[in-house]
């Protein structure tokens, strides 16, 4: 008889990419090969990631260090607005400049967002039905990194918005039955070095 066993959620922004985002930079790939090699121990039954060159290119130079985990692609792991706030829920004093970022996304991006989002959740969170846990990486975007940081913490939903995650750092989320969930680890760049942490963030934010 099959049980419920805890889930853990490897979850990272894709590596950095190009100015035309088509493929990842040079330092993109050392870290993706970076990352890769810290998760070598890590029992990974797939490695997800978004449809996008970043996210896919990403995702690839990854599985080449590790030994024989399928890749899958998945929409649901894709670049899209997770959720549209309405005035009222967000902090007046900020309330312009965060719609005022929102607007600036292509109405189909908005549209469609919370559908998969909803689907993502679905997908990569909570228990699984199995007698042994489960370990999964998600090569993803800054956006869905944020959203499910965000569910994890019951926080509000418009609440993604300003959970940054650099490129090809590290957060862990475990889903264990009869628990909340648990951030394990958030945001951590320990693989790689000085010059290749807090891409992704800018220049004022690099510590």
């Amino acid at each position: 008889m099959t049980g419920t066993a805890a889930r853990y959620l490897y979850l990272t922004r894709h590596a950095e990419a190009s100015a035309d985002e088509s493929e990842l930079t040079e330092a993109g790939r050392r870290q993706a090969v970076l990352l890769g090699e810290r998760l070598r121990g890590v029992p990974l039954a797939a490695v997800h990631h978004g449809p996008l060159a970043r996210a896919e290119q990403t995702a690839r130079l990854i599985g080449e260090q590790l030994d024989g985990v399928p890749l899958r692609r998945s929409a649901a792991a894709g670049d899209y607005i997770p959720y549209l706030p309405a005035r009222e829920e967000l902090p007046p004093e900020t309330a312009d400049a965060m719609l005022g970022f929102l607007a600036g996304f292509p109405a189909e991006e908005r549209e469609q967002g919370p559908g998969l989002a909803a689907a993502a959740v679905a997908e990569f969170t909570g228990p699984v039905a199995r007698d042994e846990p489960r370990h999964e990486l998600v090569v993803t975007h800054n956006f869905l990194a944020g959203w499910l940081v965000r569910a994890a913490l019951d926080a509000p939903e418009w609440r993604w918005m300003g959970i940054n995650h650099a490129n090809a750092a590290l957060t862990v989320l475990r889903y264990a039955p009869g628990r909340p969930p648990s951030i394990l680890l958030f945001n951590d760049a320990g693989h790689l070095s000085a010059d290749l942490r807090w891409t992704g963030f800018p220049p004022e934010l690099h510590v």
